[in-house]
Order: C-alpha cells, then structure tokens, then sequence
C-alpha cells in the first residue's frame, strides 16, 4: 500500500494517486511468486529496514510471538508473522491496552515476510516489516481465533452492505481498539473503509488529533491497517509523504461517498508495473 494521501479525486487522478491505485488494488503479477515467499527464515544482522512498504524488504526481523498479553497471532502457516522491533512493540503495546480494557483478544494477521519483500496474494504492501492487520472482531481465546480465521472464513465486515455506514456489529470495542493504534507514537496511518472512517469522525468528541492517521479506502471493513513511520535504525527505509493537516473528517472524506468513488471502475483495476526493488534487498535476499 504505497499512498501519497489526500485521496481526493484530484490525487487520485494524479500522478502520487496513480501509484496509490497501484499500490492498493492491482493485482499481483504471477511473478510475484518468488522468489521472496520461498524464503523461510529471517536473514541474519541486525534489524534493517529498506526500501517502502510496496517495495522494499527487512534485514533481521523479529519474529512475533504466536501469542502474547491481550492478543493473538493468526494464521500463521502464512508464514508473515515477521517485522521491525518497533512493529513487534506497538503489537504488544496494542495487546496490553486491549487486555486492560477488556479480557477477550486482538486478533493480528500478516505483518510481512521472514525479509520481507513481494508477497504472491493479498498483498503489495507488508513488504518492509512496518505494516501489520488488524481485524476489527476479537476473539475470547486463541483457540476460538484460529478455529475463526481457518484458510477460508474471515471475521465479518463492520460496514452496512450499502457500504454507507457501519453495521451493528461495530461498537464501542472497535472505536477504542483503532484509537488505541491511532494514538500510538510510532504509528504513521492507518487505513480503513471510509464508512468506518466517518463513524470514528462522528463519535468522537474532546480531542481529535489522533483521527488525522486514519485514512479511508477500499475494502478495510473486517480489519485495519496500520502502518509505523521509518525507525531511526534504517536510514534506507523510503517515508512516505507527511499527512495532509485536519482530521480528514471534511471535503476528502465526503468525496468517497460520491457516485464518483462508488461507481464500479470499467475493466477493473491495472497490473501495477514492476518497480525496481533497492539493491540492498538483493544482500538481503541472498543471505544464507
């Protein structure tokens, strides 16, 4: 997910939104099935991040724990339960808040590959250990989750079939589940459907700063998207451009409800180009 954001049509229909379209919802060419997927192990050093997260990798990533307080890592025959430290903390900082609020489970899904790198489904993003999902629905144990998230089934969406508002299944868990994400330091944006993006901009009410990460897009109905700033320690990591000012709850927000954004795009969405990846990941890659 390689986003310049205002995401209104005039960015969308530019340059910075082309690559965001890209980015977000084109396919994965077949050749995306290597060789990164194949690699089974982290590599060795310490950890480094490079590149951006739709194209680049991570040197020595961290393995996060299967389990850990508060939540519960999901569907890892995956194998992309791997990231940079600052990942793995904020998960467990999430975990932590969710565990003092209440006793059932944040579940976690993919964070990225053992170095990172292109993944062959689901994914353009997760590719440099910053990015994690999290699914809006908590689980009451570990067992419960994993019988819910087997290789078919996901949690269900939180969004009215009309995609205009949410359903009754949002509450207040959910609300304080992203404002926890949202206020932590080390997070840069999060994504998220934009019905789900105009119930936080309605229900909250004191401070709103931390509604600036939240960002609306497609799908991102079931779970959420959270994405970390670059970490200090990784000098090749690519940022990507700051947020815009405000809380997004405006003129930006409002245009994802228009027949515009709601119309289905002719021909669906374009293989993205390959872009090429940072030669450091090459080292990455061949570290054995």
């Amino acid at each position: 997910m390689s986003i310049t954001i205002s995401l209104t049509p005039s960015t969308i229909k530019g340059s910075a939104g082309l690559g965001l379209a890209l980015a977000l919802c084109a396919p994965l060419a077949p050749a995306l099935a290597s060789p990164w997927g194949a690699i089974t192990q982290p590599s060795s050093g310490a950890p480094q991040v490079i590149g951006a997260t739709a194209n680049g990798c991570i040197g020595g990533a961290e393995i996060l724990p299967a389990t850990g307080p508060g939540y519960v890592s999901v569907r890892r025959f995956r194998n992309r339960y791997y990231g940079h430290p600052n990942l793995l903390r904020f998960i467990s900082d999430l975990g932590r808040a969710q565990q003092r609020r209440h006793d059932q489970l944040v579940m976690v899904g993919d964070l990225s590959q053992p170095r990172g790198g292109r993944m062959s489904s689901s994914h353009r993003s997760h590719q440099n250990g910053l990015d994690v999902d999290i699914w809006f629905t908590l689980a009451p144990s570990p067992a419960a989750a994993n019988r819910l998230m087997d290789k078919t089934t996901d949690p269900p969406s939180m969004v009215r079939s009309d995609g205009l508002f949410v359903s009754e299944r949002w509450g207040e868990n959910q609300r304080l589940l992203i404002e926890s994400a949202a206020r932590h330091p080390a997070v840069d944006r999060i994504f998220v459907n934009a019905a789900i993006k105009r119930a936080l901009c309605e229900e909250t009410r004191g401070d709103r700063g931390w509604l600036r990460k939240v960002r609306p897009w497609r799908g991102h109905d079931a779970h959420f998207h959270v994405r970390l700033a670059c970490p200090s320690d990784s000098p090749q990591c690519v940022m990507q451009d700051p947020l815009p000012p405000g809380d997004g709850c405006g003129a930006d927000l409002a245009w994802w409800f228009s027949e515009e954004a709601r119309k289905p795009s002719k021909g669906g969405a374009p293989t993205a180009p390959e872009p090429v990846m940072p030669a450091a990941c090459q080292a990455v890659l061949r570290d054995f």
